[in-house]
């Protein structure tokens, strides 16, 4: 079986069997086509025929290549995958990718907006219309409110929702469901946002996405992080944040607030509580350097 061959029975088995979600799956393939195109590997090299030092070289050349740790890492994990599944399946004899490492990554905490800061990008649309306000207060208010990744807010439908706009159930990583929940403010903005939509568009179309564009189509994650863009950019709050923000918002707010880690981890949809055990950690830096503005002794007053 040749590299390709196996890298196609992979990717299918990571989407059918697995039930791993269209963007992980673009990710293994975007690291496999990467792995095939490099000159000592080759796509019709038989998959048997590689040695631990053979794929240690690739990230050799990633790395001359000056790619991120993060990228090095990800390029490993569906190296090791792909030949972790020719050996359960016997293409292979042995697993060259067993003692393939990992490079170091830099920890890097997740970065977050104050309160004043999303209360500001909350706001922006009012304050400064750019594109559609009721639409754009609506979104923003529901991604903080609820901790949605990107993806998950871009693939809701009308259909999801009944009664209050309370909550939803959303399918995150690996399609597993769960249930996020809205608080007043982002209900009253989905619901002003919705008549405002029908007043632009006629009846709506239960069976419709529920963000779309200004064309009446659905907005994509590249369309929503457009949005975020012009808003927290010079036109907007002047102080830029991903689409990921929201999140790490939501989690960071909720666990300052009190909320159980655990509880946390199950609105986040992770995993791993690991995972989000990384924004403890945000929390805690971020008490002590209130605490070292506050206190007589803590050294911010004077300087």
């Amino acid at each position: 079986m040749t590299v390709s061959e196996a890298s196609d029975e992979f990717l299918l088995y990571l989407d059918s069997v697995r039930g791993m979600s269209e963007n992980t799956v673009s990710g293994y393939r975007c690291d496999l086509e990467q792995f095939a195109a490099m000159e000592h590997i080759g796509a019709e090299r038989d998959i048997d025929s590689f040695t631990t030092d053979q794929l240690r070289l690739c990230i050799g050349v990633l790395s001359r290549q000056k790619r991120a740790s993060a990228s090095i890492n990800r390029f490993v994990a569906s190296v090791r995958g792909l030949f972790a599944y020719c050996r359960k399946f016997k293409y292979i004899r042995v697993n060259p990718a067993l003692e393939l490492k990992t490079v170091k990554n830099p920890k890097k905490l997740p970065r977050f907006m104050t309160g004043a800061e999303v209360d500001a990008l909350c706001a922006a649309p009012a304050v400064n219309e750019l594109l559609w306000e009721k639409r754009d207060r609506a979104l923003f208010e529901m991604l903080y409110s609820s901790g949605c990744r990107v993806s998950e807010m871009a693939s809701l439908m009308i259909s999801d929702f009944s009664g209050d706009y309370s909550s939803v159930i959303v399918t995150g990583k690996g399609k597993k469901d769960r249930r996020v929940f809205f608080e007043k403010d982002a209900q009253k903005a989905l619901t002003e946002y919705l008549a405002d939509r029908k007043e632009r568009f006629g009846q709506a179309d239960t069976e419709k996405a529920l963000f779309v564009n200004q064309q009446g189509k659905r907005l994509t994650v590249r369309g929503i992080a457009y949005i975020i863009s012009r808003y927290s950019g010079a036109e907007g709050t002047n102080h830029h944040v991903s689409p990921h923000a929201f999140r790490h918002t939501f989690a960071t707010a909720m666990l300052t607030g009190g909320a159980d880690v655990r509880m946390v981890q199950e609105l986040l949809g992770h995993a791993s509580i690991s995972t989000t055990q990384r924004y403890t950690h945000v929390t805690t830096d971020h008490m002590i350097e209130m605490y070292n503005m506050a206190h007589p002794h803590g050294g911010a007053k004077g300087k």
